[in-house]
């Protein structure tokens, strides 16, 4: 259909659900049985109840529409429950534009987005805290980096992440990485090309090594500010045919408990436990002479 055609259709379907039109029908729905009660004659009583009858129809049907074409979202009872209650609201304001599908519980602090809107999601939180009054502006970030060259083909994130950068935020973002992949010449390869990128945006980098990590540290997730946590529970594919992933409003400062306990200090950190698997892991990657037990005796010594 032509834009010249859509136009009329569309100007059609903004006045049938028109919240004026609604009130319309809702007063003439009231003022028309008043009249036909007052009114002493029998035909003009019917003709009246005939008409409200129409209108009770005319307003279910309104409603209806409205029901499909637009999005409302429950309010929370309690918005000082959220962590964060002004970042919240702003980003409860962005589902109802946004239209995302799956919103029953965000009311409790809870949102779970599935497939293609888990990065359109995690796109509009970063945009949000950009645009926000939040501070401080930081994302701290856990990847579990099965397949280095999935992050590189999300550049809509990565553009969100600059731009965050670039207005005085920062982005700490740990690669957690299996013992048996760091060893691998196809795999340090992309992911240390994926670690410049980041590093170009600006986004300080660390490693940790999957094998090491206790179960519930070995979690995708994203935290945005003290505001909110980004947790994917179920990772997603090139194509986002599927993926899984809650955002929680409540009990933020658990996630970065968790995020710091696998940051790190000193020698110790995640920064330089990557500093120390590029130092083995770039001069035989340059000299295209990659040695696999050289780097497992390497990734083990780390």
């Amino acid at each position: 259909m032509s834009a010249s055609r859509q136009d009329p259709v569309r100007r059609l379907a903004d006045l049938v659900g028109s919240p004026v039109l609604s009130g319309v029908i809702g007063l003439a729905g009231v003022v028309v049985p008043v009249v036909a009660w007052i009114n002493e004659r029998a035909s003009m009583k019917n003709a009246l109840l005939i008409a409200e009858t129409v209108l009770v129809l005319a307003l279910t049907a309104n409603h209806l529409w409205l029901r499909r074409r637009f999005l409302t979202l429950r309010r929370a009872t309690n918005l000082k429950a959220m962590d964060d209650a002004a970042y919240y609201d702003l980003v409860r304001a962005q589902l109802e534009s946004e239209l995302i599908s799956d919103y029953g519980e965000i009311a409790d602090g809870h949102l779970r987005v599935y497939a293609s809107e888990v990065p359109r999601l995690s796109v509009m939180l970063v945009k949000t805290l950009n645009g926000s009054e939040t501070l401080p502006k930081r994302i701290l970030a856990a990847d579990l980096t099965t397949n280095p060259q999935l992050l590189t083909q999300r550049r809509e994130y990565l553009a969100a992440n600059r731009r965050l950068i670039q207005a005085g935020g920062s982005i700490d973002r740990l690669f957690i990485c299996f013992r048996d992949d760091l060893v691998r010449e196809d795999y340090a390869r992309p992911l240390l090309e994926l670690i410049n990128h980041h590093r170009q945006l600006g986004v300080v980098c660390g490693l940790a090594v999957r094998d090491r990590l206790r179960a519930d540290q070995a979690v995708d997730f994203v935290i945005i500010a003290s505001a909110a946590v980004l947790v994917e529970e179920e990772q997603g594919d090139a194509d986002y045919t599927r993926g899984r992933s809650s955002v929680y409003f409540k009990g933020v400062e658990r996630w970065v408990g968790r995020f710091e306990s696998m940051w790190g200090h000193g020698i110790d950190s995640a920064p330089m436990l990557l500093q120390g698997y590029e130092a083995l892991a770039r001069p035989m990657l340059d000299a295209d002479n990659w040695d696999g037990d050289r780097a497992a005796h390497g990734v083990d010594a780390l």
